[in-house]
């Protein structure tokens, strides 16, 4: 494993901006010691030169700072250091050691980058899910290509933060809080796990309409209780377009889930929750007395993993246009993610479309037994993708 020196970005106005209440619950997740990271995945035939990436690296940072940044108090700050870049060995699979260790947010970096080289060229971005999220993440690395075609990078400087969207959606009619769950039985294994993260992929040749509502129903059928919980991702960028931000702007929607239950009826109740705005309104509450998950610190670390309050959480990275990753020199012919541990989830599944098909990547607690139940999850999946064809 190669550290590539990196140069310093060019000094300019200082970006700063305050850590929003979202950021700081990831802060708070954190700190159970399950590293809160955003890891994306970019294959393809060709070359990517690590000079050339590395000169990339510091346009695309130029105009977005927020991957760049360390906590400073109450804020974050950019800092002169620059995302790195590790080359690592054409054989390095997600048990390689870079794939698991986590990103400070104080002593910095918060993003960095893993590129091998073989019969495949890989292009991995890590960065820390306490300072950006999907959409922020990928406009740094838009941006990035951008750069390596000899573009000029597009930019996402903007330091709002999750109030901006809290008042740009208003009128936000309030919602009822989750009940609190003692916890479902746990579906993928049993016993002690080791503390990484367990990923699983599956190309099902399917682009159906609906994929996380049909992935939760598939779900569903693996319940081993009567019922269930799911957590939504939402990016709240959805109600100010105009804002171009690398931060982390994702709220949540919970939806209970019943075994067997119906795409088409989770389906109707995610839509009816976004249409009510309830991602926003979830932002008004008080975080320790009314989250449905765990009130505490040590709540989070007393789960042993026999039950957890959330089931699965569910995230769709929507339809990937892979002439974005393309250059000169390297054809972009996979993109996917790999999800990571939270402390009250079982298990993370991210799903994407590209080239006629749906990529799903589960990520779960590494511990005996785990893997096949996995497979079975992602069977289950396959069926309801294809079923929908």
């Amino acid at each position: 494993m190669t550290p590539t020196a990196t140069a310093t970005a060019p000094q300019g106005r200082a970006y700063t901006r305050r850590i929003s209440q979202i950021e700081r619950g990831y802060l708070n997740a954190n700190a159970t010691g399950t590293p809160q990271l955003i890891q994306m995945v970019i294959e393809g035939a060709g070359h990517l030169d690590p000079a050339e990436l590395a000169d990339a690296v510091r346009r695309s940072t130029a105009v977005n700072p927020g991957l760049a940044v360390r906590r400073k108090g109450p804020n974050w700050r950019a800092e002169a250091e620059l995302p790195p870049i590790t080359e690592l060995p054409a054989d390095a699979g997600f048990d390689h050691p870079f794939f698991h260790r986590d990103l400070d947010v104080v002593a910095g970096p918060v993003c960095e980058l893993g590129l091998s080289t073989g019969a495949v060229t890989r292009l991995v971005v890590r960065a820390s899910h306490i300072v950006t999220d999907g959409r922020g993440l990928r406009y740094w690395i838009e941006d990035l290509f951008r750069a390596l075609r000899g573009e000029d990078p597009v930019g996402a400087d903007s330091t709002v933060d999750d109030a901006h969207f809290r008042t740009a959606a208003a009128p936000v009619p309030a919602a009822p809080v989750p009940p609190r769950v003692p916890g479902w039985p746990a579906i993928l294994g049993q016993g002690p796990a080791d503390g990484t993260a367990l990923w699983l992929r599956r190309s099902v040749p399917a682009t159906p309409s609906a994929p996380t509502a049909r992935v939760g129903a598939a779900i569903s059928r693996l319940l081993a209780a009567d019922a269930g919980r799911l957590i939504i991702p939402v990016d709240l960028r959805r109600h100010d377009r105009e804002v171009r931000s690398t931060a982390n702007l994702t709220s949540q929607l919970v939806l209970d889930l019943h075994r067997e239950d119906r795409w088409n009826r989770l389906h109707s109740q995610l839509l009816a929750a976004m249409l009510r705005k309830r991602e926003v309104a979830a932002l008004d509450r008080d975080f320790l007395r009314n989250n449905p998950f765990a009130n505490s610190l040590r709540e989070a670390q007393e789960l042993d993993g026999s039950q957890f309050p959330c089931t699965a959480i569910l995230t769709d990275h929507g339809r990937i246009d892979t002439e974005l990753y393309r250059t000169a020199g390297f054809r972009p012919t996979e993109y996917y993610t790999l999800p990571m541990l939270v402390p009250y989830a079982e298990m993370f599944l991210s799903t994407c479309q590209l080239d006629g098909r749906t990529e799903v990547t589960l990520s779960c607690r590494n511990r005996p037994d785990a893997r096949p139940a996995a497979e079975a999850v992602l069977d289950e999946v396959e069926r309801a993708l294809l079923a929908a064809e």
